[in-house]
């Protein structure tokens, strides 16, 4: 996934049982350009990883495909973006999740 000229990476840290939805605090948090997200789902199906900024408007989309259960991590590189707060949506399935996040250059 290409957000701007800068990758942005996610990569499957398995499929172990015993997932759950969960929408971890970024790492690190604040960060300066990039971030690590990471996120568990139960269950394969379709999921959304999204960033918003303050004003609710959709600025990445860092996942947006089917996934089988297991652990990801996301990373975001916010180059090119401003300093400031912003909002990561997790939605799969009926779960939905947001987590604040510090972009601070």
């Amino acid at each position: 996934v290409y957000i701007g000229e800068k990758p942005t990476k996610v990569e499957d840290r398995g499929n172990d049982h015993g997932y759950r939805y969960e929408l971890h605090q970024n790492y690190p948090n604040p960060f300066n350009p990039g971030t690590n997200i990471r996120f568990e789902i139960p269950h394969a199906g379709f999921v959304s990883l999204k960033v918003f900024d303050l004003l609710g408007r959709k600025i990445a989309t860092l996942v947006d495909e089917e996934r089988p259960a297991g652990s990801y991590i996301a990373q975001w590189n916010a180059e090119g973006f401003p300093s400031g707060v912003y909002f990561v949506q997790l939605a799969s399935g009926d779960f939905r999740r947001v987590k604040k996040v510090i972009l601070n250059k």
